[in-house]
């Protein structure tokens, strides 16, 4: 078989196996019962990237993984083949042309001999002399003749392995079976369906770390709020801006965050009451402040531009009774998380302790109510993830989140996660749950901070 051939039928050999790489198959995989994966999820990195970092069970995943790894040693033989191959054809190459060289010296020899024969006596002497010129510049015929009784035999066994290997690919290729263009769309449309339920496991988690912030503007007083709602859908970026904690209920609309930062309003609104503190929220379309000088929570409608309902929560400290560490009426704080909406007080009766209290968001009612043992006054900032109120120990330089309730649980726990407080004084902290943020009122500066939740997605088969 010229050399030609040969590479055609390592070609032939080599096409299976390339489809089967290139495609990467690997099969479904189930995952035990009792078994979860871990999730370490941030909104976005600094290039503003989508951030999931998964630790998966302690198991092998994967369970054709010694058919993978024999394929993949399967390639590298046959690559190690055809390198083989080159080389003995290029060695063919290169001898072919002492062929043809000795075969035109030994002809010279054939008529040489016979010249001899004919007048052995009077040109024996100098026929001599030429024979053994010629005989000499046939020496390297020999070893290359030796040279090719090894390649022959090379290529035979290089045959017989190609034969061997041609028919276990096959067999893995029909163990695995034929993949056409419909069934890898099916396995692609199967992954996005699996991403889309991994992703909906992912609404809850425990806070791990806050890194940032990102200074979205710098603009107003010293002290303020800014905030987009949770519930709106993902093309509906509105902003709200509040500057000031008191004396003031001018609320400033923006149809996106550029316009925001170009300065440019869509709307004014004139509320009827003024506000106390910065502690405010947007939740599905409606404002939720506290009333200047009480403890009223006042539901606005910004569809309708009319307060829809206001309530008072009962025993709840107001106008710099149990504020936090920066003062600013900020004894009542209103937040949104996955789970609702929330108010976040301290009472007499609690001995000024923060409580927390789930509201209904049509009504205003108190849900459920949680006392805690933190004091209002020694909080710099509060927010809600999940259920979970976290507390920083203070608003200043050096911040960082100190303690954390579980309404879920009815407990608490002493937690340690720094945040970096760039502009020195922070007036305003709250968690966005549609971008897994917190909003920042940073001594006149709008700032996002990111968060990293720890989540444990169980699977279907859990109990």
């Amino acid at each position: 078989m010229d050399a030609g051939g040969r590479m055609w039928s390592l070609s032939a050999v080599l096409n299976p196996l390339l489809f089967l790489l290139l495609f990467g198959y690997c099969p479904t995989v189930t995952i035990r019962p009792k078994e979860g994966w871990q999730v370490y999820s941030s909104a976005q990195d600094a290039d503003g990237r989508c951030v999931c970092t998964v630790v998966a069970p302690e198991q092998n995943l994967c369970s054709r993984d010694a058919k993978g790894r024999q394929l993949r040693q399967l390639l590298e033989k046959v690559q190690n083949m055809s390198q083989s191959i080159e080389v003995l054809n290029l060695r063919t190459q290169r001898d072919f042309q002492y062929i043809m060289r000795m075969e035109s010296q030994i002809k010279g020899l054939r008529s040489k001999f016979r010249q001899i024969e004919s007048d052995r006596k009077t040109l024996v002497n100098k026929n001599f002399q030429e024979l053994k010129g010629k005989m000499e510049s046939l020496q390297p015929l020999i070893p290359v003749l030796e040279q090719y009784k090894t390649d022959t035999k090379l290529i035979a066994q290089f045959k017989e392995e190609i034969r061997n290997l041609s028919g276990v690919l096959m067999s893995i290729q029909e163990e695995m079976g034929a993949f056409d263009y419909e069934e890898l769309q099916q396995r692609v449309l199967s992954l996005e369906n699996r991403l889309r339920n991994c992703m909906n496991k992912l609404t809850c988690g425990k806070l791990m770390k806050i890194t940032g912030p990102t200074t979205v503007k710098t603009s107003g007083t010293r002290f303020g709020a800014w905030m987009t709602d949770p519930q709106a859908s993902l093309k509906n970026n509105r902003v709200w801006y509040m500057d000031s904690y008191t004396n003031n209920k001018i609320v400033k609309e923006f149809k996106s965050i550029a316009d925001f930062v170009a300065g440019v309003e869509s709307r004014t609104y004139n509320l009827p009451f003024k506000w106390a503190g910065t502690n405010h929220v947007v939740y599905n379309g409606s404002l939720y402040y506290n009333k200047m000088q009480s403890n009223i929570v006042v539901r606005y409608s910004f569809e309708t531009g009319r307060v829809v309902t206001q309530r008072a929560l009962e025993s709840a400290g107001f106008h710099n009774v149990y504020p936090y560490t920066w003062g600013g009426f900020s004894d009542i704080d209103l937040m949104a998380d996955e789970l609702g909406l929330w108010a976040v007080y301290a009472t007499n009766q609690n001995a000024g302790n923060i409580v927390i209290s789930q509201l209904n968001p049509d009504t205003l009612q108190v849900l459920n109510t949680w006392n805690t043992e933190y004091s209002k006054r020694n909080a710099g900032e509060s927010f809600m993830i999940c259920g979970t109120l976290y507390i920083t120990n203070s608003h200043l330089t050096g911040a960082k989140v100190y303690y954390a309730y579980s309404t879920k649980t009815s407990s608490y726990e002493y937690t340690d996660i720094p945040f970096h407080n760039q502009y020195f004084h922070m007036s305003m902290l709250d968690y966005n749950a549609r971008d897994r943020s917190l909003y920042g009122w940073n001594n006149g500066h709008q700032v996002l901070f990111n968060v990293t939740l720890f989540h444990i997605i169980k699977t279907d088969d859990d109990s």
